[in-house]
């Protein structure tokens, strides 16, 4: 199982410098991924919970490709809605090919409505977009010259060069809890990264859920990647009031043994709080990072260029 990292790409102590310092620290303590957020127009209830600045995603991450050798690098998630199909498999395409084919692309089909009025997207029809856009992508991705005809995108004759690097594309990880998201990583996806999840109902409802889902559509049922909270505590927290990840090192080793028994091919950390301002000091969340590496994870550290 590897285990990967939630950079803060957004609020007040974001910074270019933060920004190299979180990923060379990530990779030098020997975590596998490190994964960042989006939004593209943060309207009140965005910077409400997500205050700018905002670091874009593609941008961000194809930087930090030519700053790293090993660690993959993906979105968690990206808002497929916001932008055209044919952008987002061309920017993937370019990181997941200057980054030497270590890019993974989450995505969701978002929350925010005013987000959504300031695009001049529909909210109502955000999933069936999000559907239809994620066959575009895999159809660009996978021709030279690609044709797509569906109901929100249609294309003729469009050249994808660069291609992905990977065969036959960068995995694709569908966040969402809801049926309808478990539907579509079942058919779309590659992956499933449910977002702050009890445990429990990981185990008695998320995962058979998807598993009965992916056998009445006939299909394999995509690899389990969750994405779960970094709150390390002095005192253990109820196991019945805590999320996966909230509590004492001996509660994450645990949960993070659970998880590898559950199937988890990835658990993503998930290094944002609950208060925004939070954002401001890094520096806390670093020393968590570092404990739970030593201590728990004992991953193989490398030396810090």
């Amino acid at each position: 199982m590897k285990v990967g990292v939630n950079l803060l790409n957004w609020g007040p102590g974001v910074s270019p410098d933060s920004l190299a310092r979180w990923t060379a620290l990530v990779e030098a303590l020997g975590y596998h991924l490190v994964m960042i957020s989006d939004h593209v127009a943060p309207t009140p209830d965005v910077a409400a919970k997500y205050p700018p600045p905002i670091y874009d995603p593609f941008t961000t991450l194809g930087w930090l490709a030519a700053a790293t050798r090993t660690i993959e690098l993906g979105t968690t998630v990206i808002i497929l809605p916001y932008r055209s199909p044919i952008l987002t498999a061309r920017m993937s395409a370019t990181v997941d090919r200057l980054s030497g084919g270590r890019f993974i692309l989450g995505v969701g089909v978002g929350w925010a409505k005013q987000e959504f009025e300031a695009l001049g997207v529909p909210f109502t029809r955000r999933g069936v977009i999000s559907n239809d856009y994620l066959a575009a992508i895999k159809t660009l991705w996978t021709h030279d010259v690609a044709s797509y005809a569906g109901a929100y995108v249609s294309f003729k004759d469009v050249h994808t060069a660069p291609r992905p690097l990977r065969s036959p594309h960068p995995p694709i990880w569908i966040g969402g809890s809801s049926d309808a998201a478990l539907r579509r990583a079942v058919r779309y996806g590659d992956g499933w990264h449910p977002n702050r999840v009890r445990m429990d109902w990981l185990r008695d409802t998320g995962l058979p859920r998807i598993k009965a889902i992916a056998a009445a559509e006939g299909r394999p049922i995509p690899v389990f990647c969750p994405r779960i909270r970094l709150e390390l505590t002095d005192s253990p927290r109820p196991d019945d009031q805590r999320l996966v990840g909230q509590g004492t090192l001996d509660q994450m080793r645990k949960d993070l043994e659970e998880l590898d028994s559950l199937g988890a091919a990835y658990v993503l950390l998930d290094s944002a709080g609950d208060d925004p301002q939070a954002t401001r000091h890094h520096e806390p969340v670093w020393r968590m990072l570092t404990t739970l590496a030593e201590k728990v994870l004992d991953l193989p550290q490398q030396t810090l260029r």
